[in-house]
């Protein structure tokens, strides 16, 4: 198949890139080296939009979080990756989480049958010289392709480390000691309210748990590695640990909303356990993202209780992301101005979050699309969250600090005139609802098939 558009990498942004193109007519060679006897140091399959560290989506609070204000505009253009969610998801109170299994095979399955995509296992060197491309090789970027970048732009790339929380299965959790609920008792889609189970601390298991952390063995760096930041919202539990005694107390280990219904009180600290897979088998360690060593992970971890005889399906790990400084090269289509036929989207970008890179990888794919048509292209507007997440991206960061970030109000253009802070997320949300129908009105969804596939909440935004 002769192809208009050459993607470069397989995960979240590339395949809702080659979907959005592909939908639009538009014949796409997606390139993914995983398959071709190469793999990356995170992922452990092939497939495709594998997700490597949490299966959460974080919220779908449409009306009061920005993020699920972004699974609602995505779902409204029809996005392959938000529809694959909504299939597979499973109970996570209010933020939608999914089997990451299911939802992988499905991303895969959808873009291999798609007669204008043809999906070859094959790794990429560097970038193409002519011809449209989408680079979208994520945060694994490898190292031959990452030079041929940073030849191509002049400039070293960024890094930072992400790491990758642990899976517990199911039946080795003591539930005589833990118990089942979400945080206030809160009730989300496809949940009841008893969406987590919490492991409690007492505060002298917590001071000795924390100091555990302090003093555990942890995984050396290379050279090269030594001074590579890390992404705020990622933190190793460990370095949040060190940061101080309450800091986890304050974060992943919060027991704010949580009574333990032995006590009916608060405990001291609390470990959450997120569903991960559809079956309710595997539940995953939230907020525990770790570089200690594997041994010291499992005689660590077992110190928690109800997790003393754990089985771990798999246990933290440490991966470096690379991304690009994208305001000082990208234009406000996503195209490297040095070189416009090409265009990244994803995590490279650095944007951090599953449905932040899908969204990019939505835009590049629609942009690309309207750029083979002759269609004009109107950026969305900065009051969405598409467009206030490609605005930060594409110009509105500082360059000279430009780190990754994740979609959040603090983004978006102010709300003019006197609004309570109480109905101030209400606001933003409305604003961008309204500025996203004026849009879609001159840019309908590419994949309308999709749309009508996903959750019913999309029907306010169509």
């Amino acid at each position: 198949m002769t192809h208009q558009v050459h993607i470069i990498g397989g995960g979240l942004a590339g395949s809702e890139a080659a979907w959005q193109l592909a939908e639009a007519g538009v014949k796409v060679r997606l390139s993914e080296m995983r398959g071709s006897g190469e793999m990356t140091p995170a992922h452990q399959t092939d497939g495709l939009a594998e997700l490597v560290c949490s299966n959460s989506f974080r919220s779908d609070d449409a009306e009061n979080n920005a993020v699920g204000l972004l699974h609602a505009e995505m779902r409204a253009l029809g996005s392959l990756i938000m529809a694959a969610a909504d299939a597979h998801k499973v109970p996570a109170g209010s933020a939608l989480a999914v089997d990451r299994d299911r939802f992988s095979a499905q991303v895969t399955e959808t873009i291999r049958n798609h007669p204008n995509i043809e999906v070859v296992r094959e790794r990429v060197d560097a970038l193409p010289a002519s011809g449209l491309a989408i680079v979208a090789t994520g945060p694994l970027t490898a190292a031959k392709l990452a030079e041929s970048i940073g030849a191509e732009t002049g400039s070293d790339s960024l890094a930072f480390f992400d790491a990758i929380a642990p899976i517990v299965h199911r039946d080795s959790i003591d539930m005589d000691i833990c118990w089942m609920a979400s945080r206030w008792d809160k009730v989300g889609p496809e949940g009841d309210g008893k969406d987590y189970i919490n492991c409690p601390m007492t505060k002298e298991q917590y001071l000795a748990f924390h100091q555990g952390l302090l003093d555990g063995e942890k995984t050396e760096f290379r050279e090269w590695e030594k001074d590579t930041p890390y992404f705020e919202g990622c933190m190793p539990i460990e370095v949040m640990a060190e940061r101080g005694v309450d800091t986890l107390r304050y974060g992943p280990m919060k027991p704010v909303g949580l009574d333990d219904p032995k006590t009916g009180r608060w405990p001291y600290a609390v470990v959450q356990l997120r569903q991960d897979n559809a079956l309710g088998t595997l539940w995953n360690m939230v907020g525990f993202q770790t570089k200690l060593k594997y041994a010291e992970q499992v005689r660590l971890f077992r110190t928690i209780p109800g997790l003393e005889n754990a089985e771990f399906a798999r246990l933290g790990g440490l991966h470096r992301n690379t991304f690009i400084n994208s305001p000082q090269l990208l234009d406000g289509q996503l195209r490297l101005r040095k070189a416009p036929h090409i265009r990244f989207a994803g995590q490279i970008t650095g944007c951090e979050g599953y449905v932040e890179s899908s969204a990019m990888g939505l835009l590049a794919g629609r942009f690309a699309a309207a750029e083979i048509s002759g269609d004009a292209i109107t950026l969305p507007p900065p009051a969405t969250a598409l467009g206030a997440l490609l605005g930060h991206i594409t110009g509105g960061a500082e360059a000279d600090s430009y780190q990754p970030m994740n979609v959040n109000f603090g983004l978006f253009p102010p709300i003019e005139g006197k609004v309570k802070k109480k109905e101030r997320k209400a606001a933003y949300t409305g604003r961008a609802r309204e500025a996203l129908k004026e849009w879609i009105a001159d840019h309908p969804p590419c994949a309308k098939s999709v749309g009508r596939t996903a959750s019913t909440r999309t029907s306010a935004w169509a």
